[in-house]
């Protein structure tokens, strides 16, 4: 199995791969055919020194494994996440401001209403796919929210979102290509975006994109394409790790038989186990950054132009941090999981990823005695998300 293989499962369990890796010295470089090569870094201790080196790795020239890495990317330097200090920090401070108490207790409230409702739904019908019918429609009432899109147009912002991260997998594709298929799902939300930018010039609002267009970085306004950038970014991250992590968070409750009896025993283990949901799914599969100066990590002098992958997927399970890192504990702590990454680069919508966690399965704990797979959970073919196109599931209620 190749860990750069775009459809990391299908030959079998990544992490005994992984498990692999970690117990040999040193870094691993990684050939590949038909690319540069990179670096695996797939020790907690290695990923730790990568996220905190914004002074010896750039994220202007990509920070995900893929076909077209030896050009440069359009978004480099202009989106958060492809950018360095200290242009990344004064975005980040522009983005930050969007999260005040009132828009974050409007999207609790949109999602608290969600949730229910689609709870109460799964459980009037018996059976459901938790994925699509669950999961899906969590994050996307979030970021939405937040980016002041119309009610009616989430449907299709999420169905957009899925096509975009989702093009690897064939039945995703709504094109011939997944090449077309990705950059047209990215298309549209850009001109969907486009179209709300210009509305907000004329009347800002309290959402994201009005806080986007009215905002100076660096003494001069933020040009409209670096706004959809942003957009682009914000809204397929936004609708995309929580329903990873959640579909993935009940697969292993229902594997774990154990653990949902001590989650419904105590429910105040929510917010550590919804921690363990992140370190167990590592969503983010992986993140890239290349080389500026030649430095010295995990034994290795990695060099210039060099490109370093940092696999979460194998640091969330490192035996040096987690104590029986392939067992699912709701109880575990402490739990340095690099899901959300760390330093400059942490995740700016962690917050909202936890309280949406939370708020889920603390409506299904209150509402589901237990949960029972009724068909086999289908992933989706990526080495990017790690995520399940389909979960069917059965909800027993209390």
């Amino acid at each position: 199995m190749d860990i750069d293989d775009p459809d990391l499962y299908a030959l079998g369990d990544p992490h005994a791969l992984f498990a692999e890796l970690r117990r040999r010295p040193g870094l691993h470089w990684h050939d590949e055919p038909d690319g540069p090569g990179f670096w695996a870094l797939v020790r907690h201790e290695d990923a730790v020194t990568a996220y905190r080196g914004t002074d010896w790795l750039t994220s202007i020239r990509g920070i995900l494994l893929g076909p077209n890495r030896r050009s440069a990317d359009p978004a480099g330097g202009r989106m958060l996440v492809m950018t360095d200090p200290p242009r990344h920090t004064r975005l980040r401070v522009v983005l930050n401001r969007a999260f005040t108490p009132r828009m974050v207790q409007r999207m609790h409230d949109s999602l608290t209403v969600a949730v229910e409702h689609l709870v109460e739904r799964a459980l009037a019908a018996g059976r459901c796919d938790f994925v699509n019918d669950v999961a899906a429609p969590v994050p996307a009432v979030m970021i939405n929210e937040m980016m002041g899109v119309p009610r009616a147009d989430w449907e299709r912002m999420q169905e957009l979102t899925r096509v975009a991260f989702g093009s690897s997998d064939p039945s995703f594709r709504r094109s011939p290509s997944e090449r077309l298929s990705k950059g047209g799902a990215h298309a549209q939300i850009l001109a969907y975006h486009a179209k709300l930018l210009a509305e907000r010039r004329r009347a800002p609002g309290d959402d994201l994109v009005s806080v986007l267009a009215t905002a100076e970085v660096e003494g001069r306004p933020l040009a409209d394409a670096e706004i959809l950038l942003h957009c682009d970014n914000l809204i397929v991250g936004g609708n995309e790790t929580t329903l990873h992590a959640a579909a993935g968070g009940l697969l292993a409750l229902i594997e774990h038989p154990d653990q949902w009896a001590a989650l419904r025993a105590e429910p105040d283990l929510l917010d550590s186990a919804v921690e363990e949901m992140l370190r167990w799914t590592s969503p983010a599969i992986h993140v890239m950054r290349t080389v500026t100066r030649e430095h010295l990590v995990g034994g290795q002098t990695v060099r210039p132009g060099e490109q370093v992958v940092i696999w979460n997927i194998s640091a969330n399970r490192d035996e040096a941090v987690f104590p029986e890192p392939q067992a699912f504990h709701v109880r575990r702590s402490p739990n340095r999981h690099l899901t959300f990454g760390i330093g400059e680069h942490f995740c700016i919508g962690a917050s909202l990823a936890r309280m949406e966690l939370r708020v889920l399965f603390g409506h299904l704990l209150s509402r589901v005695e237990r949960v029972e797979l009724v068909g086999p959970p289908e992933r989706l073919r990526s080495n990017i998300l790690a995520r399940y196109r389909r979960l069917p599931v059965a909800l027993r209620p209390r």
